[in-house]
């Protein structure tokens, strides 16, 4: 549930809109209706991970660049801008210095309406949240992927090539021909075809 009930403008106010999303085009329709829908007239986004570096997020940097004193700036929740507690607040107290006003859409956070201790004592407390969170993410996935590897399940890119083809790379490979050479008659990449030397090579 979304709370978009409409900030005081009495002071000039732009309202920006920022939204991440990890993977589908879906989630990323959600939150940009979600952002039109509370007013946003400038709306950025990226398609990250919410680990990755913030100089990775080219759309997020922008918009931090174009905000100006008094602008609000709106995202669905404090993980949009990270999932850190120190990423978290170095970014909300850059902002706050700046005279930005935050606010999200999931009803926890709007500087327009605490104090700066305050949004500091919860964008600390939700930092704090979110890491939890991605620690027991990656916990699961760890566990959930060693019970499989037990039960045969094989993991990884699935191979595109069979032992034909294997064989017969390694055979040109013993004629001296290159590895350029032989992708290109094969219809594979440099990179693969080496690989497929390298390790048959130790495999032998």
């Amino acid at each position: 549930m979304y709370y978009t009930e409409p900030i005081s403008t009495s002071l000039k106010m732009t309202v920006f809109g920022y939204w991440r999303c990890s993977t589908g085009h879906q989630d990323q329709e959600r939150q940009v209706l979600a952002l039109e829908n509370a007013g946003c007239v400038r709306i950025y986004g990226d398609k990250i991970t919410g680990t990755s570096n913030y100089g990775d997020r080219e759309q997020l940097s922008k918009c931090l660049n174009d905000l100006q004193e008094n602008d609000l700036l709106i995202c669905e929740d404090m993980t949009r801008l990270g999932r850190t507690m120190v990423t978290m607040l170095v970014e909300v107290n850059n902002l706050i210095e700046r005279g930005v006003f935050i606010k999200t859409l999931d009803g926890r956070l709007d500087t327009s309406l605490m104090n700066d201790e305050i949004v500091r004592l919860i964008v600390g407390v939700m930092g704090y949240a979110a890491e939890c969170e991605l620690k027991s993410i990656k916990h699961r996935t760890s566990e959930g992927r060693a019970v499989a590897k037990t039960r045969g399940v094989k993991f990884g890119r699935k191979r595109d090539y069979d032992k034909y083809q294997v064989a017969e790379i390694m055979e040109k490979r013993e004629q001296g021909q290159g590895y350029g050479t032989i992708a290109k008659a094969l219809g594979m990449s440099r990179s693969t075809v080496q690989t497929i030397v390298q390790r048959e090579s130790v495999a032998a």
